[in-house]
Parts: structure tokens; C-alpha cells; sequence
């Protein structure tokens, strides 16, 4: 079992290498869907947050309102630590729990890829056997979060600051995936990679 720590700021990519890599054969374990389904209505999560935060907080469904949630906590430092210290806990056991589930099925060679966008930040590196960082130029994935999602300029720089610095993202890299170029190259490039990552699960 190779365990792969795969990430990239906001509006790098990560994603599309994330999906490339499961089309290949690797079992992805997405830290963002798990922090959906941490919060999701009836959860302790949900009930934390609301605890912590408001009712404001809430949709109308009772669902979380995740604009309303990121407008306070990536305005304000110590609402971004109160949100982490809820949920940071609460992700990595339902990862652990998928992770587990995982190998059952999957057997000795199988390549787990952890998408964790904010491995960095957590200081995670270190419990993976490698670590994939999707890697652009700030510019690019300011272009791509104003011009492709529709961001507002202030709201993607925002995003951006809440985030490691491409310098902290790349001093935890094994591996690097340039992705500046075509789609042609990024999938060439995680091409490449999927074979060294199967040459080291075999190893």
C-alpha cells in the first residue's frame, strides 16, 4: 500500500489531477467531500458549528450555508481557527474510516491518494509515503478563480492569503505537477506519475 498526500492551492488543479489519478486505478480519498459529510444536518459537526458560530450559519433547509460561513471565517483568523478545531478532528476520522475501508478491498499494492487541500497548513506531510503538490504561478490561479469561477477579485485574494504560499506547499513536495500548460500536458505529466506512484506501491 502506497499512502499519497495530493495537493495545490485553490484554483490549481488539484482536483483534475485528482480525478485523473482515480480514472488510473488509485482510490481517492477526498478531504473535501469529507468535510461535507461531517457537517451534513443531524451531525455533531453541524450542531458544533452552529453552537460556535450562529443560526445565521444555517440555510433554509437546515443545511449549512457555506457562502455565509466562508464570509466569516476567511475574514477573520480566530473564526477560521474556531471552524478548524471543529472540524480538523472530525475529518480525519472519517478518512481514517474510508481509508481502512479501503485497503480491506483493495489489498497490499493499492494507491491511496489523500486530496487534502490544506496539507500543508496542517503540517501533514510527514504521514504519507509521498507527497504530490499541483503547482501554478499566483497570477495563474488568480486568473482562473476570477475568469473561470467568477470570483470577485478581493474574494479570490482572500481565498488565496487563507491559504500555504506556493513556497510552503512546494518545501513539502516529492513530487511536483506543473500544471501552467494545456490540459494535453497535465495529462501526460499524471500519467508519469501514476507509473513511478505503481513501480513504489509494487516495490
Amino acid at each position: 500500500m502506497l499512502r499519497v498526500g495530493l495537493t495545490g492551492g485553490i484554483g490549481s488543479g488539484k482536483s483534475t489531477v485528482s480525478a485523473r489519478l482515480a480514472e488510473l486505478g488509485a482510490v481517492v480519498l477526498d478531504a473535501d467531500k469529507a468535510a461535507r459529510a461531517v457537517v451534513e444536518p443531524g451531525t455533531p459537526g453541524l450542531a458544533a458549528i452552529t453552537a460556535a458560530f450562529g443560526a445565521d450559519v444555517l440555510a433554509a433547509d437546515g443545511s449549512l450555508d457555506r457562502a455565509k460561513l466562508a464570509g466569516i471565517v476567511f475574514a477573520d483568523e480566530a473564526a477560521l481557527g474556531r471552524l478548524n478545531a471543529i472540524t480538523h478532528p472530525l475529518i480525519h476520522e472519517y478518512i481514517r474510516a474510508a481509508e481502512e475501508a479501503a485497503i480491506a478491498a483493495g489489498g497490499d499494492d493499492v494507491v491511496l491518494v489523500h486530496d487534502v487541500a490544506l496539507l500543508a497548513e496542517w503540517g501533514r506531510a510527514k504521514e504519507f509515503d509521498v507527497v504530490i503538490v499541483v503547482d501554478v504561478p499566483a497570477e495563474t490561479q488568480l486568473e482562473r478563480l476570477t475568469g473561470q469561477r467568477g470570483m470577485a477579485e478581493d474574494q479570490a485574494r482572500a481565498r488565496m492569503a487563507a491559504q500555504a504560499t506556493r513556497e510552503q506547499r512546494l518545501a513539502v513536495a516529492d513530487i511536483v505537477i506543473d500544471n501552467s500548460g494545456s490540459r494535453e500536458d497535465l495529462d501526460r505529466r499524471v500519467d508519469e506519475v501514476w507509473g513511478e506512484l505503481r513501480a513504489r506501491a509494487q516495490a
